[in-house]
């Protein structure tokens, strides 16, 4: 099977510094395969690639080895080494919180979808420390997040967001709106998990919801009752690969730890509304 990928997100946070962990694995249009392990941080971004053979990944489980580095749902070890970056050390997770059903809904039965998008865990904990390039990354009781994408290319035009924070219990959101082509066709898909004190709230395009402004580093989403809007203020650049038909072969830019600002109406009644320095964005609308 050729024009294929399959990459999972996994992103620890403490107080002061953020990581993000992607390991995958791809098939470009000429059947060419291999794996790769990116590693970002605030600092610096780094792609690792793999001749295929040394990825393994258990069918839909949470368990993904390339080269000596492992990455499972009850935590990661982290071991690498070349000329640009050396990255060692071990993270423990607490128990997941996976999201009620499948984020795609009924669009995970529909076949030939340019991707497809997982959840695995909106928030969990983090106890650990990786080592990169001499600059430890120490998390103690800290916050962890962990997604996933597969298909042929990342959407050309998208915005992502995701924020871990905390209101009397831990809390986190993701938000993705895209153009999707789907045939002859293209329309503009909306993805989206509000996990607040112990409850899920899912924005999506199969419920209804809506983009009613995209630009200037802003999104805004309505669905019945709902309304929702993420603001990029600050942007904090990192390179990073993307998928085109299975092959790395495009880079976008993420923040990884930027300055943005996020607000959630229910009935017209705010249930939160807040800047924060350390949440994550990718932002490839054209302004």
């Amino acid at each position: 099977m050729n024009n294929y990928f399959k990459g999972w997100y996994f992103k620890a946070q403490n107080r002061s510094q953020t990581l993000a962990l992607i390991p995958a694995m791809h098939i470009d249009e000429n059947g060419e395969k291999s794996s790769s392990i990116q590693v970002i941080t605030e600092n610096g971004a780094w792609n690792v690639t793999y001749p295929y053979e040394q990825f393994s990944c258990h069918g839909n489980k949470l368990q993904v080895k390339i080269g000596e580095s492992g990455f499972f749902e009850q935590g990661l070890k982290l071991n690498i080494k070349t000329d640009d970056i050396t990255a060692h050390g071990s993270l423990k997770f607490g128990p997941l919180s996976p999201i009620r059903y499948d984020i795609m809904g009924p669009f995970r039965y529909v076949p030939f979808m340019e991707c497809r998008h997982s959840v695995f865990s909106m928030t969990h904990t983090v106890n650990g420390v990786i080592n990169i390039n001499g600059e430890e990354y120490r998390f103690d009781n800290d916050a962890g997040y962990i997604e996933g994408d597969r298909g042929r290319s990342f959407p050309t035009v998208y915005a992502w967001t995701q924020c871990n924070f905390f209101d009397e219990s831990p809390c986190s959101l993701m938000l993705s709106v895209a153009d999707i082509p789907l045939g002859a066709i293209h329309f503009t898909g909306i993805i989206g998990v509000i996990y607040w004190h112990l409850k899920e709230y899912r924005i999506a395009t199969y419920l209804g919801a809506k983009a009613t402004y995209i630009g200037n580093g802003i999104i805004d989403v309505s669905q019945g009752k709902f309304k929702l809007t993420a603001k990029l203020i600050k942007k904090q650049d990192n390179p990073l690969y993307a998928p085109v038909r299975g092959g790395m072969k495009r880079l976008i830019r993420e923040s990884l730890s930027c300055t943005a600002s996020y607000s959630f109406e229910e009935d017209n009644k705010t249930l939160f509304d807040f800047d924060i320095d350390r949440a994550s964005f990718e932002y490839e609308f054209e302004n």
